[in-house]
């Protein structure tokens, strides 16, 4: 059998809950589903108001109008992401400004964060990287300060805390993602989680069109209009149905994948030992969801013979992000204000093990194959 680097795990009540969206007779955005999604995600993040979306994507470019973000705004955030972080606020005619990341965790290093704030910044984006937490007490100091937003792209943080709070609800507004290779899915998903009160209604508005659509509903208004820009960002009732039975499991999900991921960390602690990888960290204050294990290896070179090595037996390793600030897009519309050597020497030298709900069985053939290999390349 080839062992998948992912393979998108279903509860079992996904298809039961599907139909019952479709006897409903409702399967466009913000059905009962969608609400019932909502209010799991309002109690178990403790944010003020969760927005369910069809990407994290888009809660990212709803996150972006929200902090009124103007052309030549610039906005702090790590090179090494996804590129909707930077998309989402070039979209609206801002320059990203990268900042180096840790070594460590591989998040955004918050001791660079205030050397990058000139008098055009207007928000900070922090990227739970792993699922582990930035350090979200000096930045949020930082941004306070400065009078700046900060938005946590928690794509891959969801049931992570930072000191005991919840990924997520923190910042003024965070991002949650629920593609299929998340702990949590539904194919294609995601979430807008609003921390500032200010900002709760117009999110409603930006989500449906530019419109108050939600408040007619409600009965506030007698009529619903155009009253400002947004887009079409809310998920069908099938996307939010099958997310339903999925964050029902969440407790259990996380979990199981903490069984995998501490598998992994155990058994590869010798070739730590012995300077051949080095494993995550993850700093006391913070808990992760396990939504990913990654080794670092020696070097580029070493990593594609391992990848190589790997494949033949069976097993599919993917490396992660190449660095915006070396592609083709992030010169030509982002700014880097300092060299980012971690994140270039990261970039080539990680690489992503297989890490999903039923690889337990199969996990000591991944194990074997990394120890057998490694010390032979």
């Amino acid at each position: 059998m080839k062992i998948p680097f992912n393979k998108p795990y279903m509860t079992g009540k996904e298809l039961w809950y599907i139909a019952q969206a479709h006897a409903e007779g409702h399967m466009a955005g913000d059905g009962s589903f969608t609400k019932k999604c909502q209010s799991w995600l309002e109690g178990n993040i403790n944010t003020r108001k969760a927005l369910l979306t069809h990407s994290c994507t888009a809660a990212l470019e709803m996150a972006a109008i929200l902090a009124d973000i103007q052309p030549g705004d610039e906005v702090i955030m790590p090179s090494y992401t996804f590129v909707s972080t930077a998309n989402a606020f070039v979209l609206r005619g801002a320059v990203p400004v990268f900042v180096d990341i840790r070594a460590d965790t591989l998040n955004i290093d918050e001791t660079l964060v205030e050397a990058a704030i000139t008098n055009k910044t207007r928000a900070i984006v922090p990227v739970h990287y792993a699922g582990v937490a930035c350090e979200m007490d000096a930045i949020m100091e930082i941004a306070n300060r400065h009078n700046l937003l900060v938005v946590e792209d928690a794509a891959q943080g969801i049931m992570s805390t930072y000191k005991g709070r919840p990924l997520g609800s923190i910042g003024h507004m965070a991002t949650l993602s629920f593609h299929e290779t998340k702990n949590i899915i539904s194919g294609e998903g995601g979430a807008l989680l609003i921390n500032d009160p200010s900002l709760a209604d117009r999110a409603e508005i930006v989500r449906e069109k530019g419109t108050n659509r939600k408040q007619f509903f409600r009965g506030q208004v007698d009529k619903y209009t155009w009253v400002d820009v947004g887009s079409s960002y809310l998920p069908s009732e099938i996307v939010a149905a099958f997310l339903l039975a999925q964050t029902e499991e969440a407790t259990d999900i996380t979990q199981r994948r903490m069984a995998i991921w501490n598998t992994y960390h155990n058994e590869l602690k010798a070739l730590e030992r012995e300077g051949l990888i080095r494993r995550p960290v993850i700093p006391p204050e913070c808990v992760s969801n396990a939504h990913m294990y990654y080794i670092l290896l020696p070097d580029a070179k070493y990593r594609t013979e391992l990848i190589n090595y790997l494949e033949k037996q069976g097993i599919q390793t993917v490396f992660h992000y190449v660095p915006l600030h070396s592609s083709p897009a992030g010169s030509r519309f982002c700014s880097t204000k300092a060299e980012l050597l971690v994140t270039d020497d990261i970039a080539v030298r990680l690489l992503r093990l297989p890490l999903w709900l039923g690889l337990e069985q199969h996990q000591k053939k991944v194990i074997d194959a990394i120890l057998s290999t490694t010390v032979d390349l």
